[in-house]
């Protein structure tokens, strides 16, 4: 499966992996994953949102036990965020039949697409959509760099963005819903962990900065004549890292975009985003209001106006302990239980259904990048407690 999955969307320059909602590399992962479920004698659905599911049993029967993850990438992502989960759920099931185990409930596979949001700006639309966190409106808005609509990129793919909306039909069938997922970061490392499973995902969001200035000549405007929003920018980018450090939070502004762009031009508009995430609500909304607080003062000495739009947001997610605990009973007790900053699925749909997550150890900690690794016993380590627990939840 890794062998197949491999070339698709791969950049030959940097090693890393481009697989934007809806467009040709998304559809050949999406190809994969059919062509997986039917090898497998599962029966293949696409969901009115685009989610792909690879049913073993009776869809409609309820309480039905689901894992996955999803395909898509951050611009230049690794091989292991996302698709780990969905590999990893084939293999789990290859693993249960080979012991033979008879199921008591249906399971299903998924594919959540556009989990990432590199292309529209806002992560895990495929399952916001489902559980009705999206809005079909808000969803129609959604624009891609070239001002390319998703309901646009999804009929170029060939679906009916007609359907889109809340699917809480689908959502109460699934009894419980367990992701598995690369670690984003290198607590099992550090405690020499294979697996661990995830407590809570941090609450996190994402804010769009527009820093309006005036352009002008770089060679022949006065420093002092000057209305430069790209150090506005600058000391709001300083200060929130002083910020989060302070806090014991993280800030990075790691998108920005420049007008007019020119190596020769002051510009007349910077507009950059900023991902934030903390351990709690209130450390984040210190750490916000620190930020902003801080653009606004520097903005008003640089004659610079500003707007601060928050984009999306996502509360923090305290995953159900009852399942959580029946997770690590049934992988033998002594596991890890870890919190993480990464937005999941898993995170979303666990407003509408029992969710739990698992991890896989990240020998670096390194994600979002070329360099994003786990050996290969780990990763069968993954697989095997994947199987355990779905044959714990869907067997007994």
């Amino acid at each position: 499966m890794w062998r197949d999955l491999q070339p698709i969307g791969r950049h030959p320059g940097s090693g890393g992996y481009r697989r934007y909602a809806w467009t040709a590399a998304d559809t050949d992962c999406r190809a994969w994953f059919k062509a997986q479920a039917e090898a497998r004698g599962l029966a293949f659905e696409l969901d009115r949102n685009g989610n792909q599911w690879a049913w073993l049993g009776d869809p409609l029967a309820g309480d039905a036990v689901v894992t996955g993850s999803h395909l898509d990438s951050v611009p230049d992502g690794g091989a292991f965020d996302g698709p780990l989960g969905v590999v990893s759920s084939f293999a789990a099931l290859d693993e249960l039949r080979r012991r033979g185990a008879e199921f008591t409930r249906p399971l299903a596979i998924t594919n959540f697409g556009d989990e990432e949001g590199a292309r529209f700006g806002l992560a895990c639309v495929g399952s916001r959509l489902a559980a009705g966190q999206l809005t079909v409106d808000k969803a129609h808005e959604l624009r891609d760099a070239d001002g390319v609509s998703l309901p646009e990129a999804m009929e170029r793919a060939g679906y009916d963005p007609g359907t889109i909306g809340p699917d809480p039909e689908r959502l109460a069938r699934i009894g419980a819903f367990v992701e598995l997922h690369v670690e984003q970061g290198r607590a099992l490392d550090l405690s020499g962990d294979p697996v661990g499973i995830a407590s809570a995902i941090w609450p996190h969001g994402r804010w769009r900065f527009d820093f309006q200035g005036e352009a002008n000549h770089a060679g022949t405007t006065r420093l002092d004549d000057r209305r430069d929003p790209m150090l506005t920018y600058a000391a709001t980018v300083l200060a929130a890292r002083q910020q989060a450090r302070l806090a014991g939070a993280l800030a990075t502004f790691g998108k920005i975009a420049v007008e007019p762009n020119g190596v020769n031009a002051i510009p007349s508009l910077v507009r950059g985003w900023l991902d934030s995430r903390a351990a709690d609500q209130g450390t984040l909304d210190t750490v916000i209001a620190g930020i902003e607080a801080a653009a606004h003062e520097h903005a008003e000495r640089d004659g610079i106006d500003l707007r601060i739009t928050r984009e999306s947001f996502t509360p923090v997610v305290e995953f159900e302990h009852a399942l959580r605990d029946e997770l690590g009973a049934l992988l033998g007790g002594a596991i890890p239980v870890l919190g993480t900053g990464a937005g999941h699925d898993a995170g979303i749909l666990s407003a509408s259904a029992p969710t739990a997550m698992l991890f896989v150890r990240n020998p670096t900690g390194i994600s979002h990048s070329p360099a994003e690794n786990a050996a290969e016993d780990d990763c069968v380590a993954g697989v095997v407690a994947l199987a355990d627990v779905l044959e714990g939840l869907a067997c007994r």
